[in-house]
């Protein structure tokens, strides 16, 4: 397979620069009501699963650091959004679980996010387009995933 460099980087430029700026729309519009973005990406994270995460796997999922990430989760614990609960498989640690009053900002603010995506989304594409579009960016993910997982110490080749 030949690489084009300058093709790779001007689809990556125009790929970021366009979730960048229907990020900042979405913002400006309110889509994540009285949060920030990744307090809301934190809260969707904890929707899709129903015995909680760490904070190590929230951390990655989010792409902050430990401390932000704990900070992020202390925030939100002190809104009533998340409360920690101990993980059965290790009594140091604990789980983050989204509290009912956390799982109703999240349904709220994730109603008004996905109309407004679906907007933003179908303005400028088709629906094969958007199929398209899905399929690529599913490919570039799970290419970079798998790049995660064989670049981890404990990963066994």
């Amino acid at each position: 397979m030949s690489m084009d460099i300058r093709l790779a980087n001007d689809a990556w430029e125009t790929l970021f620069r366009a979730q960048a700026t229907l990020a900042r729309e979405f913002q400006r519009r309110g889509c994540w009501e009285d949060m920030l973005p990744r307090e809301y990406d934190v809260l969707y994270t904890l929707s899709k699963v129903s015995d909680g995460l760490r904070i190590t796997e929230l951390g990655e999922d989010a792409l902050l650091s430990d401390a932000g990430i704990s900070r992020l989760i202390a925030r939100l614990h002190g809104r009533g959004l998340v409360a920690r609960q101990e993980d059965p498989s290790d009594a140091r640690a604990s789980r983050i679980v989204l509290t009912p009053a956390g799982a109703e900002a999240q349904r709220r603010a994730g109603r008004v996010l996905a109309r407004r995506v679906a907007e933003a989304m179908t303005r400028a594409l088709d629906d094969d387009q958007l199929r398209v579009l899905r399929e690529l960016s599913g490919a570039l993910l799970a290419s970079a995933e798998e790049e995660h997982r064989a670049s981890r110490p404990d990963h066994k080749r």
